[in-house]
């Protein structure tokens, strides 16, 4: 029998879903950064700015890990 890669769906899948959280964290973070410099409240704005600044470092991480493993179900061998 020939050995064929083929790509494992199951992994696509969860890299794809990494990747739609970073999509989401990309959108939410630089929108708090400019809510928080429109002067809301002074104790607000740091607290949301903060929030805000997670919310960027994590979508970096998230994409990251969804590229990881999008290409590990491409081209990463099975354990079969």
């Amino acid at each position: 029998m020939t050995n064929i890669k083929r790509t494992d769906k199951n992994i696509l899948l969860k890299g794809l879903k990494l990747m739609g959280g970073a999509l989401a964290c990309m959108f939410s973070g630089p929108s708090l950064i400019y809510i928080s410099q429109t002067k809301i409240k002074p104790p607000i704005d740091m607290v949301i700015l903060i929030i805000a600044i997670v919310l960027c470092c994590l979508a970096l991480y998230l994409a990251y890990k969804g590229i990881n493993t999008i290409l590990d179900s491409m081209f990463k061998k099975s354990s079969n």
